[in-house]
């Protein structure tokens, strides 16, 4: 019989399903238009969409978001996954590995991910409020090229046992300057502020994930699975900046760290809008568990294939060849949007 904690992973699972299938989801980054470029003197052939960053040598500019792990059913998934970034050569990044720290019987749930994929680029996954050695431990559960640790302040205040405690700032400096591998600092979906950003590079990191709001919504997947009080904190599920806004506060860091955006990613125009804001590279969570749970493995590999083949179009379409040249592509903003900025 598996924990309540293992049981709590598949709830996650469920939820995040179900709010995808059910909203209506508007991406942030629809506040952002691009202005077009009738001569782009460009070709699709030229494009190149490989990152140059030693550290995350991405042959595309968008991974597999950390999602899952931690029970039978979510280790299934974290295989299927692994397959797909097998077979489209993207990275992947398994879901929090904590459970698999109290649990040793469950680590397989995540390891999956190392041997179906042995020569990938996989990210390990702990929550801020765990010791170096965890984070090393975790590192080196799934043989890891990277490592997030997530925040998620405002998952754990609504979820009914979670954390209370949020004295992170010198355990994440400590992993930051000594673990094995790049540490990516990622929140869960609430965005971060500028102030958040430029602690954040204070502290050492050079990898930052903003994990805007408009995606997977944790505050809400917490109140629903406490179903004697559901949407007890209603109040809060519009809580934090979206991906957007937090891109837009990530510009204002004179000396900003590497950034990463994930929040609401729904189509390679998504992605190509949040690379134009400031993004060296996009998580996708939602929209490939969608699309892994309703047509499979290769239905996942279909759609991989299909963005890095439209990425690459609409880098053309834009007269850029390669990240660089997405500085000089004009946008416009939303009024709402630009009021935020202007405001910020």
């Amino acid at each position: 019989m598996e924990s309540a904690h293992s049981h709590r992973k598949d709830e996650h699972l469920a939820l995040a399903e179900a709010q995808q299938r059910q909203a209506t989801l508007v991406s942030s980054l629809d506040q952002v238009r691009i202005i077009p470029n009738g001569l782009p003197e460009s070709s699709v052939a030229k494009v190149n969409l490989t990152s140059t960053d030693s550290k995350f040598p991405f042959e595309a500019p968008f991974y597999i978001e950390a999602m899952t792990g931690g029970s039978r059913k979510t280790g299934s998934i974290n295989e299927k996954l692994a397959m797909a970034a097998r077979e489209t050569n993207i990275a992947m990044a398994v879901g929090s590995q904590s459970i698999a720290l109290k649990d040793p019987s469950v680590a397989e749930t995540f390891t999956i991910a190392r041997k179906t994929n042995p020569a990938g680029f996989l990210i390990a996954n702990i929550g801020a409020g765990h010791n170096l050695a965890d984070a090393q431990a975790a590192i080196d559960m799934i043989d890891a090229n990277a490592l997030e640790v997530h925040i998620n302040v405002a998952q754990e205040i609504v979820m009914p046992e979670g954390d209370r405690d949020f004295i992170w700032q010198a355990e994440l400096a400590e992993i930051i300057q000594k673990v094995s591998v790049p540490v990516i600092i990622k929140e869960v979906g609430f965005g971060m502020s500028q102030q958040t950003i430029q602690t954040l590079a204070n502290l050492g990191a050079q990898y930052i994930n903003l994990g805007g709001r408009s995606g997977t919504n944790f505050a809400r997947i917490e109140d629903r699975r406490n179903r004697e009080l559901d949407a007890e904190h209603a109040y809060l599920y519009d809580w934090g900046l979206t991906t957007a806004e937090s891109l837009l506060e990530a510009q204002k860091i004179v000396q900003r760290p590497t950034i990463f955006a994930t929040g609401g990613i729904q189509s390679p125009l998504d992605v190509l809008k949040a690379q134009i804001l400031g993004a060296r590279a996009v998580g996708v969570a939602g929209h490939f568990l969608h699309t892994v749970l309703t047509t499979d493995t290769a239905g996942l590999i279909s759609e991989i294939e299909r963005w890095q083949y439209h990425l690459a179009k609409l880098y053309a379409l834009t007269g850029a060849e390669d990240y660089s040249d997405l500085a000089n592509v004009e946008y416009v903003l939303s009024s709402e949007l630009l009021n935020f900025a202007q405001q910020r």
